[in-house]
């Protein structure tokens, strides 16, 4: 069966014809003027495969990604080597401006070959590894810096993994949980990236006092969709928070909530699988809506408002499911749950209870927790209770730091350290309780 083609560009007009006269493996049903009228085309159902033998600079993700959703890869003829680079890493098959028909026949039939047998195109180029740090940041000092390299912050050893954090509406302290987690995970000596992903109230840069209006996610997700996106340029866009227990590297969200369109799902996914080849760990704050946009879904290319949540819980290796644990807070998180089976069936989520006190259970909070839950909750078991502590979490807020530096002592802290960190490199022997625990042990 023929392959229906649809071309763009007039600079190879004589390979189109050739296209043409080969009644071969392919057939040529339209040629297009401008890549708006190939995008019209191709969304009609009309094409398998689209030419693009001119203008393969206006080719981004996010276009790509929507030639992709309805059935349709691209190849583009270019001589230039970065650009074929650039063409490769946003899933375009790159061919030489001089290849004849016969074999952009063959190109072209291997490519929709691909997509059938594999469920896609090409993949991004694997990325360069990230430089090494020098000297350790003094002990005691907090330096907030932004960009660069920071001193003290681990390279990547090999393929990262990606923690989202996710909970339902109504502040159940999602912000707090990711944070801390990258924080505890850097001390451990771990290369971590934290990624402010939330697409209504993104809040890691103030909860970490960095004046940043540069929104380091949305300039990645933009680098991305064009296919610029190396390791060196994510390197450069993230923020650099250095602490006197570990170092790690921030992308800080969308300063404006209207600015959720940035944050498209293809470029978001390429920024992550580059997360992966930066950073040991990938900690991705999410926002709380899983709804899809029915409304939006005549329109498979429209933009998502909460693309950014949806995506980074589906390519996440673990998912942290945050409730707040009150008569409100917990058919919130039952509720949310369902939607997030729905939404991303998965997951799997690891289900924290954050905010536990007694004053909003009664007595014995994690049995009564443990109790309501065995009765009402889903299938999903509680893997974690964060007790409520307002004086270490005002305190860290205040000095914009996180919990291992403003309340290293207190429970918060603690519990959030057993709930990401090996058993064995827990808060005993990290170095920053090595000489109050001595003197404990001497007391």
């Amino acid at each position: 069966m023929s392959i229906p083609v649809v071309t763009v560009g007039d600079s190879r007009d004589d390979l189109v014809d050739g296209l043409e006269r080969l009644h071969g493996p392919v057939s040529v049903v339209r040629r297009c003027g401008e890549l708006a009228e190939l995008l019209a085309a191709c969304q009609s159902g009309l094409a398998r495969a689209a030419v693009v033998a001119a203008g393969s600079e206006e080719l981004t993700a996010s276009l790509v990604d929507r030639l992709s959703a309805v059935g349709v890869v691209v190849v583009a003829l270019t001589d230039d080597p970065e650009e074929a680079a650039r063409l490769r890493t946003i899933g375009v098959a790159a061919e030489a401006g001089a290849v004849d028909a016969a074999a952009l026949a063959a190109r072209i039939s291997a490519a929709v070959a691909q997509r059938s047998g594999a469920g896609g195109g090409p993949g991004p180029e694997a990325a360069h590894g990230a430089p090494s740090a020098g000297a350790n940041t003094p002990a005691g000092q907090v330096a907030r810096t932004s960009g660069g390299h920071a001193d003290g912050l681990p390279g990547p050893a090999g393929r990262g993994r990606i923690i989202a954090v996710w909970g339902p509406a109504g502040a159940p302290g999602r912000t707090l949980v990711a944070t801390n987690i990258a924080g505890e995970l850097a001390a451990e000596g771990q290369s971590v990236l934290l990624v402010d992903a939330d697409s209504y109230g993104a809040s890691v840069a103030a909860v970490l006092g960095l004046l940043d209006e540069a929104a380091g996610l949305a300039q990645a997700c933009r680098l991305a969709d064009q296919g610029l996106l190396d390791a060196d340029a994510l390197l450069r866009v993230a923020t650099t928070v250095a602490t006197k227990a570990g170092t790690f590297r921030v992308l800080t969200g969308i300063t404006r909530a209207d600015r959720w369109t940035e944050l498209r799902a293809a470029a978001l996914t390429l920024v992550l699988k580059r997360a992966r080849e930066i950073a040991d760990v990938t900690v991705v704050d999410t926002g709380f809506c899983l709804e899809a946009d029915e409304e939006l879904s005549f329109d498979s290319g429209a933009p998502r408002r909460n693309a950014a949540t949806l995506r980074s819980l589906e390519l996440a290796d673990t998912v942290f499911a945050v409730g707040a644990a009150d008569p409100i807070g917990m058919p919130r998180l039952v509720r949310g749950l369902a939607e997030l089976q729905s939404a991303v069936p998965h997951a799997s989520p690891q289900v924290v209870m954050n905010k536990v006190r007694a004053a909003a259970v009664g007595r014995s909070p994690e049995r009564q927790l443990r109790a309501a839950w065995e009765r009402y909750g889903p299938a999903e078991a509680l893997v974690a209770f964060l007790p409520s502590d307002p004086a270490a979490s005002d305190a860290a807020l205040l000095a914009g730091a996180l919990l291992l530096e403003a309340a290293p002592e207190s429970e918060l802290r603690r519990a959030i350290a057993n709930l990401c960190c090996a058993p064995a490199q827990r808060i005993p022997k990290s170095f920053v309780f090595s000489s109050t625990a001595q003197r404990r042990a001497k007391g």
